[in-house]
C-alpha cells in the first residue's frame, strides 16, 4: 500500500492507469489485437526485468525464457481443451497419468508393498493440501467412523493447512517447534493426537526456513496410533530428491519411510512447469478415491468429479507434462546441483557476519536473522539495492529459497557485497534508535501485525480485488 489512510489504493499502486485504457465495462468496439498484444508484452517485458536480476527470492523457479516459450507452445496446443471430456480428448489421461506416474517414481512408490500407490494432479500447492484434508476427513469418516476430525501439524507447515481445515470443517492442533533447530518434536505431536485425529503433518521442506521436519519420527506416531502422515513436499518435492543424489544431507522423506501416507509435490516450483500445477500423491489410492465426489441423481445427468476443480484446461497438463519429460532426471540434477552451490554461498555470506544466525539447517531455502538490531533494516537496505526479500516473524528475519536466476554469474557475489553494507546499514540505523520500515510480507499481505488490524489485511486485500473502485475517476 502506499502512504496514506490504510486500505485505499494511490496511484502508485496502479502503474498503468495512465499509460493504457482502463475497462471499467466491456469496450463498445473490440480493439485490434496487434494493439492488445502490444500492450501486454510491455507490461510483461517490464515486469520481467524485475526477477530477471536474480534479486527476487523464490517466486520465479525456472526464469529461462526459452524453457518458457516452449512451455507456452506446447500449452497453446491444448489451451482450449477441457480435460473433462476424455472422450474428446484422450490425451489428457495420458498426460495426467504420465505426470501422476512419474512423481510416484520420484517419491519412491516403487518400495510401497502393502497398498497400490496413487495421485492426482491439482491446481497448486494449496489445492494439494486442500485435496489430502478432504481425502484424511472422507476415508476417516467412512473406515473409522470419525466425526469430529482433527489434524495435528508442526507451526512451521503453510498456512494452507488453515485454510483448508477452515473450508472443510476439520479441527487444526498447531504444536511449537524448537527456536535453534525450527524441527517439530515428535513426542509432543504425538501428544496433541487422539483418536479423532485424521493426519499429521511434516514439512520437506518447510518454506519458512527449508528445514525437513523428522519425517521418519513422525511416521512412527503415525503408524502408532493409525493415522495418516502427510508429507508437504510442494517447495522441496522436485528438488531435494536430486539434492539427495548430490550428496547433500536430505533425510528420506518420502514413501520409503514407514508411515508416510501421501505426499504433496509442486511441478510449477522446481518441476519448472507453469503455475497452476502441482501433485498429490497417495501411498494407497484407497485416500484418494475417498475424496471423490458423485451426484447420481442430478436431472442434467450423473455427476462425478474426481478432484473439487471442474472444468480445467489441458494446455496446463500439457505443459507439465512436457517440462517433465523434457528435463528427465539429468536436467533436474543439473540445475539442483547449482541451486545447492549457490545456496551454500549465499548462507556462507550470511554467516561471515557475525550478528547474524541462520535458522536451524536449512538446505536450498534459508532464513536468518539477528540478536543485536532489528533485521528489517538489513531488509530495508537490500530492497534498496533491488532485493525482493521475504520478511518472516516470530522471531523476524529474511527469507530467501534460491531459484536458478540466482544462479546467473555474478549474483552471489552481489549479495555478499549489498548484504556486507546491509549489516553495516542496519549498525547505523540501531545505533541511531530508527525503526525499520519493512516487514515480514507473504502472499501480499503484511505480517508482523496483531489482530487489531485484520480489517486493514481486509482493506488490502479488497483494494487487489475491486480496482474498478479504486482506481482514480474515469
Amino acid at each position: 500500500m502506499g502512504a496514506g489512510e490504510p486500505g485505499h489504493a494511490h496511484m502508485g499502486d496502479f502503474p498503468y492507469a495512465e499509460r493504457f485504457p482502463v475497462n471499467r465495462t466491456l469496450p463498445e468496439q473490440g480493439r485490434g489485437r496487434d494493439d492488445i498484444l502490444a500492450e501486454l508484452r510491455t507490461m510483461a517485458t517490464e515486469e520481467d526485468a524485475f526477477w530477471e536480476t536474480g534479486k527476487c527470492s523464490g517466486t520465479m523457479y525456472c526464469g529461462d525464457h526459452e524453457h518458457y516459450a516452449f512451455l507456452n507452445e506446447t500449452f497453446g496446443l491444448f489451451a482450449h481443451v477441457n480435460v473433462l471430456q476424455r472422450d474428446m480428448c484422450p490425451s489428457a489421461t495420458k498426460l495426467e497419468g504420465e505426470i501422476i506416474a512419474m512423481a510416484l517414481d520420484l517419491m519412491h512408490a516403487g518400495t510401497v508393498e502393502d497398498a497400490t500407490p496413487a495421485g492426482m494432479v491439482t491446481s497448486g500447492g494449496t489445492g494439494s493440501i486442500l485435496h489430502a484434508v478432504l481425502a484424511y476427513r472422507e476415508h476417516a469418516a467412512k473406515h473409522r467412523g470419525i466425526d469430529r476430525p482433527n489434524l495435528v501439524k508442526p507451526e512451521t507447515a503453510h498456512p494452507a493447512f488453515d485454510k483448508a481445515c477452515h473450508l472443510l470443517g476439520v479441527e487444526l492442533r498447531t504444536v511449537p517447534v524448537d527456536p535453534v533447530t525450527t524441527l517439530v518434536d515428535p513426542a509432543e505431536v504425538a501428544a496433541a493426537v487422539d483418536e479423532q485425529t485424521i493426519a499429521i503433518v511434516g514439512s520437506a521442506c518447510n518454506y519458512g526456513y527449508g528445514t525437513i521436519d523428522p519425517i521418519a519420527e513422525l511416521g512412527l506416531v503415525a503408524l502408532e496410533h493409525g493415522t495418516g502422515l502427510h508429507v508437504d513436499g510442494c517447495l522441496g518435492g522436485f528438488i531435494l530428491p536430486f539434492g539427495e543424489q548430490l550428496g547433500y544431507d536430505v533425510p528420506p522423506f518420502d514413501f520409503r519411510v514407514p508411515g508416510v501416507t501421501s505426499i504433496s509435490a509442486d511441478t510449477h516450483k522446481y518441476g519448472y512447469a507453469f503455475k497452476g500445477t502441482s501433485t498429490l500423491l497417495f501411498r494407497d489410492k484407497a485416500y484418494r478415491d475417498a475424496q471423490y465426489f458423485q451426484l447420481v441423481g442430478w436431472s442434467g445427468g450423473k455427476y462425478m468429479s474426481p478432484g473439487i476443480d471442474g472444468s480445467r484446461s489441458g494446455g496446463l497438463l500439457a505443459a507439465t507434462w512436457a517440462s517433465m519429460v523434457h528435463h528427465g532426471r539429468d536436467g533436474y540434477l543439473h540445475h539442483a546441483r547449482e541451486i545447492f552451490e549457490t545456496a551454500d554461498r549465499m548462507k556462507a555470506a550470511v554467516r561471515s557476519h557475525p550478528e547474524l544466525r541462520i535458522m536451524g539447517s536449512p538446505t536450498f531455502c534459508f532464513s536468518f536473522t539477528c540478536d543485536e538490531f532489528d533485521i528489517y533494516h538489513v531488509n530495508d537496505f537490500l530492497r534498496e539495492r533491488g532485493w525482493r526479500l521475504n520478511g518472516q516473524q516470530y522471531p523476524n528475519a529474511i527469507h530467501l529459497a534460491v531459484t536458478r536466476p540466482q544462479t546467473q554469474p555474478g549474483v552471489a557475489e552481489q549479495f555478499e557485497a549489498d548484504l556486507a553494507e546491509a549489516v553495516a546499514y542496519a549498525r547505523r540505523k540501531h545505533a541511531a534508535g530508527e525503526e525499520a520500515v519493512s516487514s515480514a510480507i507473504y502472499g501480499g499481505v503484511a505480517g508482523g501485525l496483531t489482530t487489531e488490524v485484520e480489517e486493514f489485511i481486509a482493506a488490502v486485500m479488497t483494494d487487489m480485488l475491486d480496482t474498478q473502485q479504486s482506481l482514480p475517476p474515469a
